[in-house]
């Protein structure tokens, strides 16, 4: 269901079909990448995405579950960083597997 700021709400799904965390996005993939940068991060992004994590999100007040190949990695943080931010930071990235319809 589309809110009126034009964004959709997507719970990651886990295998035993249990629903955890909503992310929001315009777009499965922006709702995608904020969970991926959750996960354990690796040094580098090679080795990242060797390791990459299968994860499901449910849209909301629908049965599509959108299903992504996620990593992340540890990156330095930019030259012009605020000074709250730390020296590294988390990066993430995915790719789309497909769309599978929910029976229940």
């Amino acid at each position: 269901m589309v809110r009126e700021d034009g964004k959709r709400n997507f719970v990651l799904r886990e295998e035993d079909g249990t629903e955890t965390s909503v992310f929001s996005g315009s777009m499965p993939r922006q709702a995608a990448l904020k969970a991926a940068r959750r996960l354990d991060p690796a040094d580098s992004e090679e080795d990242a995405q060797d390791s990459a994590v299968e994860i499901r999100l449910r849209e909301k007040g629908t049965d599509k579950v959108h299903i992504f190949d996620a990593w992340a990695w540890e990156s330095s943080a930019p030259e012009d960083k605020p000074g709250w931010m730390e020296g590294s930071i988390t990066k993430g990235n995915v790719s789309k597997k497909g769309i599978e319809h929910l029976d229940e």
